[in-house]
């Protein structure tokens, strides 16, 4: 009867080192997301008190950018769970 050692480390096959890498980029576009929306907004309260600054447009182009980063989160998000359970 022989006993074989185990690693005692955790085993990373690079699949899961992978899948890691891409959800961590869907985490990375919410998370830019979320601080372009709402960064968008308070710029675009700013710009509303000012009307002759250039404010209100920065802020309605960061609240773009913020939406579209949801939307590739969202769609990345799908593929990798379409990915994962194919």
């Amino acid at each position: 009867m022989s006993i074989e050692p185990t690693p005692s480390g955790p085993t990373n096959s690079p699949s899961q080192g992978q899948e890691s890498y891409k959800s961590a980029s869907v985490m990375i576009a919410r998370i830019v997301g979320i601080l372009c929306v709402a960064g968008g907004f308070i710029l675009g309260i700013q710009g509303l008190e000012q009307p002759d600054s250039p404010l209100l447009p920065t802020a309605l182009g960061m609240i773009v950018v913020g939406v579209i980063a949801q939307v590739f989160a969202l769609g990345r998000s799908w593929y990798l769970y379409s990915q994962r359970n194919s």
